[in-house]
């Protein structure tokens, strides 16, 4: 049974959702238990109005979406408002680190952000893969 799972085409849409369905899930947590760390206090340093309330959502919203691609259900759509949240987080933070400080410093700032953003990409044009409540929910509707 392990090497039927295992075998390398089974596998590719697995591995991207679990590094993004757990690292969104864990980050939206923490926004919650570490509200002045990289919840609320983040927000308002980053200079959003109303920082409670845009770090109470952005943590739903990861938390939520982040189950979501983890188990590979609704992947697509669940993908759609992280890949949102990585689009501000760039604006809001990241870009400015590349005009003031330059490529490099932004180069090493961006480098997770980058690949969990391509990952989202991935996740939003193939869905959730073989193993996922989307194949499983598709399957059993073309029946």
């Amino acid at each position: 049974m392990i090497k039927r799972f295992m075998r390398t085409e089974n596998v590719p849409m697995l591995i991207p959702r679990i590094i993004v369905g757990l690292i969104f899930l864990s980050e939206g947590i923490q926004k919650l238990i570490l509200p002045e760390l990289v919840g609320a206090g983040r927000f308002a340093k980053i200079g959003f109005t109303n920082p409670g309330f845009w770090a109470s959502i952005t943590a739903c919203f990861e938390i939520t979406c982040g189950i979501l691609v983890l188990f590979g259900f609704l992947t697509r759509i669940a993908s759609i408002p992280l890949f949102i949240i990585m689009a501000t987080a760039f604006v809001t933070t990241k870009y400015p680190l590349l005009v003031e400080k330059g490529f490099w410093i932004f180069a090493h700032e961006y480098r997770t952000d980058f690949a969990m953003t391509i990952l989202l990409l991935l996740l939003i044009q193939s869905g959730g893969g073989k193993y996922s409540f989307d194949k499983r929910t598709y399957d059993s509707s073309t029946k």
